[in-house]
């Protein structure tokens, strides 16, 4: 029995770091690429009624928007995968 729970640890464990890598790795091409490598290209495309320029746009307004959706994402897959273990919260 004690070994099923550890297995069952390590499990919950390796899906919440994969969680926690796919989300990061999102939050740094976001601020690090499209907010400063790639500003300037992404300068040629203007975002439409407004005026404003795409990558300036992303390195001050829509990479707020991005990490705001990704703690919302975080706690609905994380609420999800402890309902999957059993181990929520009421």
């Amino acid at each position: 029995m004690d070994r099923e729970l550890q297995e069952e640890r390590t499990r919950y464990w390796q899906q919440n770091l994969r969680i926690l890598t796919i989300l990061l790795t999102i939050w740094a091409a976001v601020s690090f690429l499209a907010g400063i490598v790639l500003v300037d290209w992404l300068n040629q495309f203007h975002i439409p009624f407004s005026g404003f320029k795409l990558g300036f746009w992303f390195s001050q307004q829509g990479s707020m928007y991005t990490f705001v959706a990704l703690i919302f994402i975080y706690a609905w897959l994380m609420g999800r995968l402890d309902r999957e273990y059993n181990v929520y919260e009421e």
